[in-house]
Parts: structure tokens; sequence; C-alpha cells
């Protein structure tokens, strides 16, 4: 139906466009009549990355996108491609550092929504296992009664028994963990196990002086989570005394009006102490893992859109300028 020109055309184009595109392109190309090849192009690689990260034949993209394969033939040929790519290509392990107030909780999730993988927090998994009951949970849980500290083996159990689950089938994101060495290494000899390994580590970089004036700025809504700062997102209910400090009183969520709070280890005492624990037990780490080629470390401090085009270098291993 069309030459193989068009279909090379569509094919190195696809992974600009997105599915969504496929009706609007279709009509534009059926509209000019086939006299535009490029909208062809366009047209048949609108039915998008998807279909070219997963294989699928420039024939078959051409007939789903002018309706000559039903959307469930397709969708299945998609997914039978997927399957061989998480049986036979690494997972993607990623595991990102960033000393408190590096911006972790703003890049993880853009991260997991970019290569749609899960990002796993260490408390979160630990909760999730005993609110399961699960053998390792039930372990976790009785530690935690008795007033210990949760071992690296429990941890570590906690996380196999979590990346097994269907969302991690690809790969998954670690923030918070490992801490120490130690921990570093008995993950790698938990996802040898698995047949897997570390395949990128980020460290989001910023001066610790600058980190004072983001940490000890915070102000956090409990129920929500919501976060806010005094110099970057403040209340809109917030008021300045005369030396130019924020009121406490005057601190209240945007949405909710009620009472914002600060965390007890937002100060600048507690922030010394967490910055010299977290140096002395991340550097170690890097090193560990810097022989392998994984390391990259990102620019943390300037604007946000700067950060995210270091990120996006990160974790293309520095392949973008």
């Amino acid at each position: 139906m069309f030459a193989s020109t068009a279909y090379r055309q569509a094919s190195r184009a696809a992974f600009s466009c997105s599915r969504r595109q496929l009706s609007a392109a279709a009509s534009n190309a059926a509209s000019s009549n086939g006299k535009n090849m490029l909208t062809v192009a366009a047209c048949v690689s609108a039915v998008g990355a998807t279909y070219v990260a997963y294989g699928v034949s420039e024939k078959d993209k051409a007939q789903a996108a002018f309706g000559f394969v039903s959307s469930s033939t397709a969708q299945k040929q998609v997914d039978d491609e997927k399957e061989k790519f998480a049986k036979y290509w690494p997972r993607c392990i990623m595991i990102l550092f960033g000393p408190p107030g590096s911006g972790k909780g703003t890049q993880g999730p853009k991260i997991e929504e970019l290569l749609g993988i899960a990002q796993l927090s260490t408390g979160d998994m630990l909760r999730a296992a005993v609110s399961a009951g699960t053998e390792v949970g039930k372990k976790a849980q009785a530690v935690m009664k008795a007033g210990g500290l949760v071992s690296d083996e429990i941890v570590v159990g906690i996380i196999r028994d979590r990346i097994r689950e269907p969302d991690c089938k690809y790969g998954f994101i670690l923030d918070g963990f490992p801490r120490t060495l130690v921990q570093a290494k008995a993950l790698d000899a938990m996802l040898a196990e698995e047949g897997a390994v570390v395949s990128r580590v980020i460290e989001l970089e910023v001066p610790d002086s600058v980190l004072e004036e983001r940490i000890c700025g915070r102000w956090i809504h409990k129920k929500s989570g919501r976060s806010y700062h005094v110099k970057y997102a403040p209340p809109k209910s917030m008021q300045k005394d005369a030396s130019g400090a924020a009121v406490p009183d005057s601190m209240k969520d945007d949405e909710t009006g009620e009472p914002l709070m600060q965390r007890a280890d937002d100060t600048a005492g507690a922030l010394v102490k967490r910055l010299q624990g977290y140096h002395s037990e991340t550097v170690p780490i890097l090193q560990h893992y810097k022989p392998t080629g994984v390391v990259e470390k990102v620019n943390a401090n300037q604007q946000m859109a700067g950060v995210w085009k270091e990120v996006l270098r990160a974790l293309a291993g520095g392949k973008i300028e």
C-alpha cells in the first residue's frame, strides 16, 4: 500500500509520537488523498513508541493505524513482544541517592512515570509486608514490637518479595536502600539469585549550605503530605514578623486551612547530623558501584528544568548532550 521508504520514515519517527495522535493523524492523511507522503509517514508512526519498542512489524503498524487490524490483535502482538522483552532483556534496576532536600521526592516520580517502572520505598514496603502478614512481614513486626531495629536480612527479604510483583517485571527504582555498604552487598547477592544486577545509580548533588535553607524552610500538611516552603512555595496564609521570619501560627494548608507542621529533624542542628551520616554512608556505596560503570551524578542545585535535563542524561548513561 505504501512504499517501504514511508515505512522506514514512520519507524524512525515513531518514538516521538503517542498513540493518542492516531485518529487525528489518520484523518489528516486521508484528507490529503495520499499526496503528502510525510503526512502518511506521520500517521503510520502514530501507532506509537510501544509498537516500535517491542518489535511489531512496519506493515502491522500501518495496518493498525488505518484500522485493517483489530485493536485486540495489535494489543496481543504488543503484549507478546513485551513478554519477550521481560524474559530476555535485563531489568532496569535503579538506585536513587540524594541527601535530605536534594529533590528525590520530585525526581523519583518523574523517572517512574517516564520509564513505567515502580519506585520502591523501604518504609512503604515494610508497612505493606506487615499489613499483608507475609512471612517476612511477621518477622519484621515481631522485631518492631520488641523495640528492635529491623535487620538487613529482613529488609532484603521484603525487597525480594516486592520485586516479584507484576509492576516490577521490567524494573524498579530503590529509594532509601541501600544505606550502607553492607546493605549494598546484601542487595547485590539477592539480585544475583534473581539473575539481575543494579543497572543505574543516580546521585543528586546539592551543597550542604543550600540544603540547610531548603530543609529548614519546609512545612508539611501531615494528612495529605503536601509540602510547602517559606521561600520557594509558601502557603497563601503565611505572614512574616518584623525580622522577616514566617509566623508559625499563620502556616496553614491552602486546601484545608489546617495547620502545617515541621518535621522534628528539619532543623539546622539535626540536619548537620543527617548530612554527616549521609556522606559517610553513601560515598562507600558509590565507590562500590563505580567500577561497574553505572554511577551517574546530577547537579540538583539548579532550576528544575536543568535538573531534569541532567537526570535524562544520567538515565541514558551520559549519552545525551
